[in-house]
């Protein structure tokens, strides 16, 4: 499926230090409550690195000097194309992770990553991403977002 036929397209930053990862803890909107890597929305003229870089400085405060892409996810909600996210790695940025109004960062070693409280697609791909593999995939959630009712999930490369 064509990516503007999305209603929104969105980015995951993975920010790593030696066995460590950050995660957000999310403060409010989508995703609420759950861990998650930081991330949003991607605004009309960005390209998805810009917006990454935009948004992992919005909630933590860190400035990513490189990026990987190692991944992108297509998610629908019922029949509804939801969002289409391009997810990211890095180990290179400025600056020490500070709580913000949208969230709330927190280093997990990387065999801790907190899956029963991060969305349930989590479990699927962050493993291959893990392993430095390189992932397409397409989830089919329920009409509310909460369960996935089928799944496809391929190794590729960028």
């Amino acid at each position: 499926m064509d990516r503007d036929e999305f209603e929104m397209s969105a980015n995951l930053c993975f920010v790593f230090d030696e066995d460590e990862v950050l995660l957000i803890k999310k403060k409010r909107g989508l995703g609420e409550g759950l861990y998650n890597a930081p991330g949003g929305k991607i605004e009309e003229g960005e390209s998805s690195k810009e917006a990454t870089k935009r948004e992992v400085k919005e909630e933590t405060r860190l400035e990513i000097e490189k990026l990987e892409k190692v991944g992108e996810l297509q998610f629908y909600f019922g029949d509804k194309p939801f969002m289409d996210v391009d997810v990211f790695r890095t180990s290179q940025y400025k600056g020490e992770p500070r709580e913000t109004e949208e969230a709330n960062p927190e280093w997990f070693k990387t065999d801790e990553i907190p899956l029963g409280k991060m969305w349930p697609d989590d479990r699927y791909w962050i493993p291959l991403m893990l392993d430095n593999k390189q992932f397409e995939g397409v989830f089919y959630f329920d009409k509310n977002g909460n369960k996935i009712l089928e799944h496809e999930l391929e190794e590729t490369s960028y």
